[in-house]
């Protein structure tokens, strides 16, 4: 499905290449088949998600939540969040904030949905339906990198184990730095770099081995979740991720690992 994207025999150049997974190619190309991965696995990635970490995933998510700490009236941007599991898991923690119903529609916290492929919204719209969650949710086809809403819109921004199959990680921090307003927050949790001795040995034999099987018996697809693999393999340790959000302007940035490093939550603040 790749193969003929992949130019084989380039030099290697910062500027114009990049990595999809751990195979060289032109930037011009990643977008289009990060975009054919997730058109292939959209109808099952939930489950996937569940059979690729035990379940942890919810914890992460809840986690990650409760650190963002949702509330009446806070408008949030979810990127790359296609499936609405951050959305969801968001409005629920808003509501329960609240502690009653009394609050109107224009102070009840709001999400919008962001994500660059269209069958990831078709799946989180009809999870939305089946929910009853009809209002205060948008679902937005668009890419991390150019954001289609003004500077100063948000609240708040998260991004949920997308950022690393963004092709200029440094263009999508800058935009979430640009729509946040003053006081906003970024928040990110990703795959990251384990800090637990023996246990990278146990995590790559798991990684490489078996969950590319387990995508092709559930998907159909191996080699979408051979990428998926890889791709956390080539995304920055804790500590440059770090800097790399500062580098955006954020400040007071901070990380927290999970599972022993699997994942990371990194949280920067717009001042």
């Amino acid at each position: 499905m790749f193969r003929n994207m992949i130019k084989e025999n380039a030099p290697d150049s910062a500027e114009q290449t990049t990595h999809f997974g751990f195979r060289t190619v032109d930037k011009a190309s990643k977008q289009g088949m990060v975009r054919n991965v997730f058109d292939s696995v959209a109808k099952k990635y939930d489950v996937m998600n569940d059979v690729m970490s035990g379940g942890l995933h919810r914890l992460w998510k809840e986690d990650m939540i409760r650190t963002l700490r949702p509330e009446a009236g806070m408008n949030l941007l979810d990127v790359a969040g296609g499936t609405g599991d951050i959305a969801f898991r968001f409005l629920e923690a808003a509501h329960k904030r609240r502690g009653d119903d009394s609050a109107t529609h224009s102070e009840a916290a709001k999400v919008t949905v962001c994500d660059i492929n269209a069958q990831m919204l078709d799946v989180g719209r009809d999870r939305a339906i089946d929910r009853g969650i009809l209002k205060n949710i948008d679902w937005v086809c668009g890419n991390a990198e150019s954001l289609a809403f003004p500077s100063s819109s948000f609240e708040a921004y998260t991004i949920a184990f997308g950022i690393r199959n963004v092709t200029n990680v440094d263009k999508a921090l800058a935009e979430a730095y640009r729509i946040l307003k003053p006081g906003g927050r970024f928040l990110c949790l990703e795959f990251s770099k384990l800090d637990m001795p023996f246990l990278d040995k146990i995590y790559d034999a798991y990684s490489f081995h078996l969950l590319p099987r387990f995508g092709e018996m559930i998907t159909g697809d191996r080699e979408s979740y051979q990428y998926l693999v890889e791709s956390i393999r080539q995304f920055p340790p804790q500590e440059k991720f770090k800097d790399m959000i500062e580098e955006a302007g954020f400040k007071r940035v901070t990380y927290r690992n999970m599972t022993g490093g699997i994942v990371a939550l990194h949280s920067g603040w717009k001042i």
